[in-house]
């Protein structure tokens, strides 16, 4: 007993003595960096890589080719006691041209645009109430290259437009998982010789196809090592009222490392599945596809 007395005032003694040692200037920055100071927060990033490579007499043959790619992620962040609404605008585009003079070709390597909204208020420890809003298209027509006659996407074709209501766990700092069985889907093809193909899952002839289900999106991102950050997010959707087992996949991974203040070297990721969208073969026709997209660049990035 007396060892467990003695334990307890040295244990006191030791968490004053120690308290004592932080200044008053710390102890204000501890409290900028807490989740509890109610406001807005905001910030945002922007990275834009390079690549190039060039052939003079290459015997074993090549094409000379510029790429350039430019990504933006944007957040505001606002909290008042037990609510919460997080914003987030993720943007990204490139190109490269690939040849010179009369047998240069511009193509497309990157088209988003993917804004989320969403509001949640607290039901108990890292449980959240919550509702949220994504809307996902592109800004320009895309081409099934080499042939770049006839667009097979466009702005808003498709465009996705989703509202879903559930629960948001959020066991730390780092993850989010949101789950949401009241979920509502609606595809738009405001490009009416895809709509009449019926693309991306539309009845021919319609521009929008709504759908009801289920929806789980799943955030993590975390500095895995010293100036390696890695942010990736996952959602899941799934239609109760047409195929419910056919899941349709949306996973992206940024890995961002960090070579100086301004200098960045980016590996991003995208993983598609949608059972009611066809994508062209390269021997022909169209089918059901797992669709991967892959960028890596370095290049120079600021963040705010």
């Amino acid at each position: 007993m007396r060892k467990i007395i003695l334990i307890t005032i040295f244990t006191i003694f030791a968490a004053q003595f120690l308290s004592a040692q932080v200044t008053e200037k710390e102890n204000d920055l501890k409290k900028v960096n807490t989740d509890t100071i109610n406001g807005w927060k905001k910030g945002g990033m922007f990275a834009f890589t390079f690549g190039q490579s060039s052939f003079t007499n290459w015997a074993s043959g090549g094409i000379n080719n510029i790429s350039v790619n430019g990504l933006a992620g944007l957040f505001a962040n606002y909290k008042k006691d037990n609510l919460t609404w997080g914003n987030r605008l993720d943007l990204g585009y490139g190109l490269q041209i690939l040849g010179t003079g009369d047998n240069k070709d511009t193509q497309k390597t990157d088209d988003k645009f993917d804004f989320s909204s969403k509001l949640g208020l607290k039901a108990a420890d890292k449980l959240y109430y919550a509702a949220l809003m994504n809307f996902k298209t592109q800004f320009t027509n895309g081409y099934a290259y080499p042939d770049d006659s006839v667009a097979i996407s466009g702005f808003m074709a498709p465009g996705y437009l989703l509202f879903a209501a559930g629960i948001d766990y959020r066991p730390s700092k780092v993850l989010s998982v949101f789950i949401a069985p009241l979920t509502s889907k609606t595809t738009f093809v405001n490009n009416q010789e895809l709509a009449d193909a019926g693309a991306y899952g539309v009845d021919p002839g319609k521009n929008i196809r709504s759908e009801f289900g289920g929806y789980l999106k799943a955030v993590y991102a975390k500095d895995i090592m010293k100036n390696v950050n890695l942010n990736t997010k996952l959602g899941l959707f799934s239609n109760y009222l047409h195929n419910p087992q056919n899941i349709d996949v949306d996973w992206e991974v940024l890995i961002g490392m960090k070579i100086n203040k301004y200098i960045t070297a980016n590996i991003s990721t995208q993983l598609l599945y949608d059972d009611d969208i066809m994508v062209p073969l390269e021997g022909g026709g169209t089918g059901k596809r797992v669709q991967f997209k892959e960028i890596l660049g370095i290049g120079f990035s600021v963040k705010f």
